[in-house]
């Protein structure tokens, strides 16, 4: 195509530059769009996003090892916290903009990105005696990309805290143990540092905690609700020094990495299973508290069937369920990708799964873990039946009696003695629960 004019170079240059735009207006990702079950959506309450600042005295430094004698020094260290909690917020208040890295391709430098937000920065809290939700991010994450979830639970009347976990480049593998020492004893020094702060400021219910991880954090929220770590696995024995032994299942220290007052879990695409074995055979079915596994049965960095499968299979002293997207990968844990990360595959894929829709993940999530929360953390027995009772496979659910209802109305699900047609899950619109299995399995005495 030959330009004629300046005018015309401009007309072309604006017309090319229309899908970045529109990329760079999106609504923030923890409002979900029109297709989302009916318990994503946002909750009645403002929200209001600060960072804390903790310091966790003493504590080992796998950076510093001692190339000679292999001895691992201590130091403070500090943790970042990002707060999201009911507030009190005017539509004339100025909204959060996130702002995160991720590591490029090597040996390009780390890529920038902002995520549009719903919460106000330092807003007047609601003090109420909330739930306390801990995220713990994967490998290399960043919290800006966990704010669809901080900000959606925190609007239905959750205070949520994701750690800055600051781990080493995606790529230095030098450093891997780093991660796997800190994220078990990061998970619970936070926890408990909020559940004492948050708790005499008025804000929390301490003896309600429920804990989120994906990936890396997944291995952590799952050591934090009990599951002892094997000192002899690969994940742990490899540690320098042995930092992680004394906190493994006969270790002296193995009360320091589980959370108290834990109510539910939450991992999503959870690593340390595989040649890992973290756990090793019996560790799992120490878990004490509820447990939701959420899983792409294509996950290619952390096996399904080595872990979120034999997780669900192996916890079995608690109630516990599985939800599986099929042909799902491991990206379904950060929110959509922002504009900044849609140029290179490699920045892209830390986002975007292959073959789901983000904003659709991120959708069904947000309605499961709500259900999941609502029920084991606020008592909230209602939610039951979004959770049991449905059929595991949701591709033949079908709500043949709709002819009144309007189209995106959402299943009422069938109960015993009501309903008895309706197969299609409970809180999904008609057409649009497929796809997805989700398992259920009752715990057994101990």
């Amino acid at each position: 195509m030959r330009l004629s004019s300046p005018i015309a170079v401009l007309t072309v240059l604006l017309t090319l530059a229309v899908p970045v735009c529109a990329a760079a207006t999106l609504h923030p990702p923890s409002q979900p769009g029109v297709d989302a079950p009916e318990l994503a959506r946002l909750g009645p309450v403002g929200v209001g996003h600060r960072v804390l600042h903790l310091v966790h005295g003493q504590q080992l430094n796998l950076w510093a090892v001692d190339a000679v004698t292999g001895v691992v020094p201590r130091q403070d260290r500090s943790l970042a916290v990002d707060l999201w909690y009911p507030a009190r917020v005017t539509s004339a208040l100025r909204r959060e903009v996130y702002h995160g890295t991720l590591s490029s391709e090597p040996p390009l430098p780390p890529a920038a990105f902002t995520v549009p937000g719903v919460a106000v920065r330092n807003a007047k809290a609601i003090l109420g005696r909330y739930p306390l939700v801990v995220v713990s991010h994967g490998y290399g994450n960043d919290t800006a990309a966990f704010s669809w979830l901080g900000e959606n639970l925190a609007s239905k009347g959750y205070v949520v805290a994701a750690i800055r976990h600051v781990d080493p480049e995606y790529s230095d593998r030098k450093h891997f143990a780093w991660p796997v020492l800190r994220r078990p004893l990061d998970i619970a020094f936070v926890a408990g540092a909020l559940q004492e702060q948050l708790g005499a400021e008025g804000l929390i219910d301490a003896s309600r905690t429920a804990l989120f991880g994906y990936s890396m954090g997944g291995y952590g929220v799952l050591t934090g609700a009990g599951a002892t770590l094997d000192a002899a696995s690969p994940m742990v024995s490899v540690i320098p020094g042995k930092a992680l032994t004394p906190y493994a299942r006969d270790g002296a220290e193995r009360d320091f990495v589980r959370v108290k007052h834990l109510q539910a879990v939450v991992a999503m695409a959870p690593a340390g299973g595989g040649a890992s074995n973290a756990w090793g055979e019996q560790g799992v079915a120490e878990i004490s508290a509820p447990l939701l596994l959420i899983a792409g049965n294509q996950d290619r960095t952390v096996d399904y069937a080595t872990g979120a499968r034999r997780f669900f299979e192996t916890a079995v002293h608690v109630p516990r369920y599985l939800l599986t997207y099929r042909e799902g990968g491991h990206s379904i844990g950060l929110a959509g990708s922002p504009p900044e990360m849609q140029s290179r595959l490699w920045n892209l894929d830390w986002f975007e799964d292959p073959v789901w829709r983000k904003e659709r993940v991120v959708a069904i999530n947000l309605h499961f873990i709500t259900a999941f929360l609502d029920l084991y953390v606020k008592g909230d027995e209602t939610r039951r039946a979004y959770l049991e009772g449905l059929p595991t496979d949701a591709n033949p659910g079908r709500w043949p009696d709709k002819p009144a209802a309007p189209y995106d109305a959402f299943s009422p699900g069938s109960v015993v003695g009501n309903n008895p047609g309706i197969t299609l899950w409970k809180g999904f619109q008609d057409r649009h629960a497929v796809g997805l299995t989700l398992e259920v399995h009752a715990p057994q005495s101990r």
